[in-house]
């Protein structure tokens, strides 16, 4: 199983060195993106959907925090690495706040760059060996209704977990993009949509039913254990943020 890497930096000559770095550890990694601005940067995700990003802090037209922050609310299965020049604690704080996997200090340890990359290919290996049993190659020689039928009712019964849609998608040799246009042709919105979805009616009956679970409880219960990002996700979705929802039901 090959990585797909997207990597923002705004300096020329450091994009075009750990391009070369990632390029040569193994050919399971593959670049097939890179930018030195933060739009750039998200218009290439928004475009490949890569299984990585790897990105400075500072850099024009959008820093990578709100890169990261971008894509850590419209694509959480990507992974993000951060590569920074500064060690100061509030980055590192914030980087932790949007789940970022790792931050590297420049000059960037070649070691641990590579540790760094071999771990979350290993990660993706796992969960496409387990996502296998259900997402065959079979499968995708079965009509699109079938395929995005077994992935709505993937996404249902495991909504609490952490799915990568990208690890789906590549057991059964698809492209995210496909997918995603599959399953929105049958059901009217993206799959991650509908996790999303899924996510916040349960925890809206949760919150409505058992008054004794904390906000950071029923946030792990429905597949998002950091509580600050599920008070976001749910006000966005309902309009009120998960105390407000659960006193307006009392």
């Amino acid at each position: 199983m090959s990585c797909n890497v997207v990597v923002a930096e705004d300096e020329v000559l450091l994009l075009e060195s750990l391009i070369k770095k990632i390029n040569q550890y193994s050919p399971d990694f593959k670049v097939v993106g890179s930018a030195q601005t933060g739009i750039e940067a998200y218009r290439l995700v928004e475009e490949v959907c890569p299984d990585i990003l790897i990105t400075d802090i500072r850099m024009p037209a959008m820093d990578g925090l709100e890169l990261i922050k971008r894509v850590h609310e419209n694509f959480p299965y990507i992974d993000c690495i951060i590569v920074s020049g500064y060690s100061d604690f509030s980055y590192a704080r914030k980087a932790i706040h949007y789940q970022v996997r790792e931050y590297l200090l420049k000059p960037i340890d070649d070691e641990l760059l590579h540790d760094t990359l071999f771990a979350l290919r290993n990660e993706l290996m796992a969960r496409a060996h387990k996502y296998s049993e259900i997402f065959c190659p079979e499968l995708s020689n079965q009509p699109s209704p079938d395929i995005t039928s077994t992935l709505k009712s993937y996404i249902l019964n495991n909504h609490n977990e952490d799915i990568k849609l990208n690890a789906i998608a590549s057991t059964m040799h698809y492209s995210l993009s496909y997918l995603t246009k599959a399953f929105s042709q049958q059901y009217g919105c993206s799959p991650l949509k509908y996790l999303i979805s899924v996510r916040i009616q349960n925890a809206q009956q949760l919150l409505k039913h058992n008054p004794d679970l904390t906000i950071r409880q029923v946030g792990e219960a429905v597949g998002y254990p950091e509580p600050g990002y599920f008070s976001r996700v749910f006000k966005k979705q309902t309009g009120l943020s998960p105390l407000e929802y659960r006193s307006s039901q009392q």
